[in-house]
């Protein structure tokens, strides 16, 4: 009788420690912290600088696979190995960067699933709501500043202009995360 008793405590304490370890953002337990920075993975980040080598691996002697040019372009850090992080673009395209060209300051694209269909705009609202007034609209892929994200809708700031734009709408923020 005491081995099912046992098995109950260790599923509770189990089950009170993933709770904890998971981030106030509103990701679920199942996110793992990257070994290094002790943050969760996978997260969202930025480009710091106009010009970041994407390599095959996490070093410098590792072949350059693609150049990034747009300082402030989102990304989502999926790995850590020393200072070194593997990165995912918007197209899925991964490989590695070094952590200080990475910024902590949060932006996304809109909508780029939609670059290159005729007439797709994303709205920007005054208000976090879909009848809110319409402050601009944004073609697929515009990059923008993310202020904070709740219930759905996002504060961004692009061209100028700040406004809400609905998170489904976004690359570069989880679904229902919080911030």
């Amino acid at each position: 009788m005491r081995a099912p008793a046992l098995l109950l405590t260790l599923a509770t304490l189990l089950s009170a420690g993933a709770a904890a370890a998971a981030p106030a953002s509103g990701a679920g337990p199942d996110v793992a912290l990257g070994p290094v920075t002790k943050l969760p993975l996978p997260r969202y980040a930025s480009l710091k600088t106009d010009r970041v080598n994407l390599r095959e691996g996490p070093s410098k002697d590792h072949r350059t696979l693609w150049v990034f040019q747009r300082a402030g372009l989102p990304v989502e850090i999926v790995a850590e190995f020393e200072t070194w992080r593997r990165i995912r673009d918007s197209e899925g395209t991964e490989g590695w960067v070094y952590h200080s060209l990475l910024s902590g300051e949060r932006t996304a694209l809109a909508a780029p699933w939609l670059k290159g269909k005729k007439d797709a705009t994303i709205v920007m609202h005054r208000a976090a709501a879909e009848d809110g007034a319409v402050v601009a609209e944004m073609e697929p892929g515009v990059v923008t500043k993310v202020r904070e994200c709740s219930f759905g809708w996002c504060q961004v700031e692009a061209g100028g202009r700040k406004g809400f734009v609905s998170q489904n709408e976004m690359w570069g923020v989880y679904p229902d995360e919080r911030f």
